[in-house]
């Protein structure tokens, strides 16, 4: 039998002055009055104050004035223009203009190099080339008029952003292995639910690296969120559980859990996911009502083993796929879209909260293709 409550949560809202000192940072003796008055308002450890205490809501303040003002969001474009898809593809139709056979041979390397995958890459190049063959293109543009229109519509299906209205709280279990961007897609996540007055609280359920936790806790002072943790090795599926009930008892809108960031091979791991879901469905037999896998875009081909390894552990219900700006291919969406249909929530395109962009096939193609065709789609 599970025993959920070993250790009580803790938790972080916004950050405190930097002034204040820990009690234990000050002599007991100390016959200062302003550091005895400092003293008494310190709370009361977690462990000895009462639940209700210990989960009552902490006033939501709007965002700083004095952040810095946030960039100049910046064009599909110009954030997949150095990605290896589309310097490849510009590359090549600059290289070899001409309408024929080699044209179509060189284009089937150049999506097989970028991560799109053997199969779909033939599927792609073999149903251009009946279309050249019955002379359907006038010209080398006509063909690349013709691979925009099959590239969009392979990635139309999976193009459904994600909607957390409905329950209260949704639960987004967010999963990936180490390096692949979670702590920081949920960050951002948690940033553009709370734009839209949503309540969001965070957990802290990586327990393998107290680092990690302290990297959440992070987040949640940057977005006034408030955060439940229970520090380094402790019960990953415990802390899901108290950040739910806390969640629950607040009215809280958005729950978006941490996980350990494992590596598919790792089976004892993997197998801790799984009893993660359990444990949610001793609260809420629907959650978690959303199970987000972050892919780094960079690590090819194997996104697609890793992704086959957590859906059968854990049921991956939605995609995250960052890093697309830098050295990441990109053909992997295309090979994530093909082999499993699920949908594609968000992209990583840069470092800023506006650059996790809800998934827009039409926006990513013309991203990726030379901008003499994508010209006139007008995608930000």
């Amino acid at each position: 039998m599970l025993k959920f409550w070993k250790k009580k949560p803790t938790e972080t809202g916004p950050a405190q002055p930097t002034s204040e000192k820990p009690a234990d940072a000050v002599a007991p003796e100390s016959g200062d009055p302003l550091l005895h008055e400092a003293l008494a308002e310190v709370p009361a450890p977690a462990e000895t104050q009462p639940e209700a205490e210990r989960f009552a809501a902490p006033a939501i303040e709007p965002a700083a004035t004095a952040e810095a003002p946030t960039p100049t969001k910046r064009s599909w474009r110009e954030r997949l223009s150095g990605n290896a898809f589309a310097r490849g593809l510009s590359s090549l139709f600059v290289r070899h203009p001409k309408l024929d056979d080699d044209l179509l041979d060189e284009l089937e390397t150049t999506l097989i190099t970028a991560d799109v995958g053997v199969e779909a890459s033939s599927e792609l190049v073999e149903g251009l080339r009946k279309r050249m063959h019955k002379r359907e293109f006038a010209d080398a543009p006509a063909l690349l008029a013709a691979l925009r229109q099959a590239l969009v519509a392979l990635l139309k299906p999976v193009e459904q952003p994600l909607d957390v209205r409905g329950k209260q709280p949704y639960v987004v279990l967010v999963v990936g292995i180490n390096g692949a961007g979670k702590t920081t897609t949920i960050g951002k996540l948690a940033r553009r639910w709370r734009d839209e007055k949503r309540a969001v609280m965070l957990a802290a359920g990586d327990t393998f690296r107290a680092a990690a936790v302290e990297q959440l806790k992070t987040w949640g002072e940057r977005n006034q969120v408030p955060v439940i943790s229970q520090g380094q090795d402790a019960d990953a599926a415990s802390v899901i559980f108290d950040a739910l009930q806390a969640a629950r008892s607040r009215g809280t809108d958005v729950l978006i859990a941490d996980t350990a960031g494992r590596l598919h091979t790792q089976g004892g791991l993997m197998d801790e996911l799984g009893k993660i879901a359990r444990v949610l469905k001793k609260i809420d037999d629907a959650a978690p009502h959303e199970v987000l896998m972050v892919i780094d875009g960079t690590t090819g081909q194997n996104a697609v083993n890793q992704v086959r390894q957590f859906r059968q552990i854990v049921g991956v219900t939605g995609l995250v796929v960052t890093k697309l700006d830098g050295t990441a291919k990109g053909g992997v969406v295309f090979a994530l879209a093909r082999e499993f249909g699920l949908p594609i929530r968000y992209v990583g395109l840069g470092e800023t909260a506006t650059d996790l962009r809800v998934f827009e096939a039409e926006a990513f193609v013309d991203g990726l293709l030379p901008a003499s065709l994508g010209d006139g789609h007008g995608h930000d």
